[in-house]
């Protein structure tokens, strides 16, 4: 059978295939176009397969809020070139739509949910097989606001914060969400702190304290002031606030009367090895000057 432009169109209208693929394919297919958009997937799993090894260090960071629930996605690509692709966006968009709609209890579940006429993983394999590079979805955090007043902060998508706060208003908890993405505090007070961590941060002061030759007590007082320093740096309460550096985040929260309930921040490729950026400095440059 021979195979005509308006089916190379038709074929690359229904996949995204470059024209010479969709022809490749129709002709093997003997002009059969669920033939041809069967070899066709079947193809982009081949091509899937051999990417799923490389390395996806960029991509994006999604945030859905709607009413009392919200979604933290992270979705990666190989290159900043394809982070910024529509195809790519147009999936990360998708993909976090269906985790808040369906709220699914692990990244192996979201690959089954429904997106756009296929599941998500169909969508994945597909859109790899498109621009050539590993698609990954990372991981989601999934929140239920329970305070007054949320706010999110997207930088671009490469951070990622969720702020639920009981009173104030809407400018503070946006302020707060930028706090949270140029500051990184880890947990919201002293009280969550991970044991582990305290206890391993302990650990090293007390051998950095033993080498002062300072007697005992005076070893375990510096220990101790020094731990309670570590431990403000890492929680949000304790921190200094960055639009007003010479209080605390506690202490401007009690000035409004506010309480922040959770918070969540993600960052773009945290814990992956790939090219060290500095998307703190730029939150801190934009809280700092008043921007959005």
């Amino acid at each position: 059978m021979q195979v005509t432009a308006a089916m190379v169109k038709d074929l690359r209208e229904r996949t995204g295939v470059g024209m010479m693929e969709c022809k490749k394919f129709l002709t093997e297919a003997g002009g059969d176009l669920e033939r041809a958009v069967e070899l066709l997937r079947k193809a982009g799993q081949v091509k899937a397969g051999k990417r799923s090894g490389k390395t996806t260090g960029e991509g994006i960071i999604r945030i859905v809020q709607e009413g009392t629930e919200a979604v933290l996605v992270e979705i990666n690509c190989e290159t900043d070139f394809v982070a910024r692709d529509g195809q790519f966006l147009a999936f990360s968009e998708a993909v976090a739509r269906a985790i808040f709609e369906n709220k699914p209890q692990s990244p192996e579940a979201v690959g089954r949910l429904s997106a756009e006429g296929g599941t998500v993983e169909e969508k994945r394999l597909a859109l790899i097989s498109k621009i050539g590079e590993n698609v990954r979805i990372r991981r989601f955090e999934q929140r239920r606001l329970e305070g007054d007043v949320s706010a999110v902060y997207d930088h671009n998508g490469r951070i990622g914060v969720l702020v639920d706060m009981r009173g104030g208003d809407r400018v503070l908890a946006k302020d707060v969400a930028m706090h949270v993405a140029a500051s990184r505090p880890i947990c919201l007070s002293e009280h969550d702190a991970p044991a582990e961590l305290i206890e391993q941060e302990k650990r090293i002061l007390t051998e950095q304290a033993a080498t002062s030759g300072k007697p005992a007590d005076i070893v375990e007082k510096m220990v101790s002031g020094r731990l309670r320093k570590f431990l403000a740096q890492i929680t949000l309460l304790g921190q200094a606030f960055v639009k007003d550096p010479d209080k605390t985040v506690a202490a401007v929260l009690k000035e409004n009367n506010a309480e922040v309930l959770q918070f969540c921040r993600y960052e773009l490729g945290e814990g992956l090895e790939k090219k060290q950026e500095n998307f703190a400095e730029e939150v801190m440059a934009q809280a700092g000057t008043g921007k959005d």
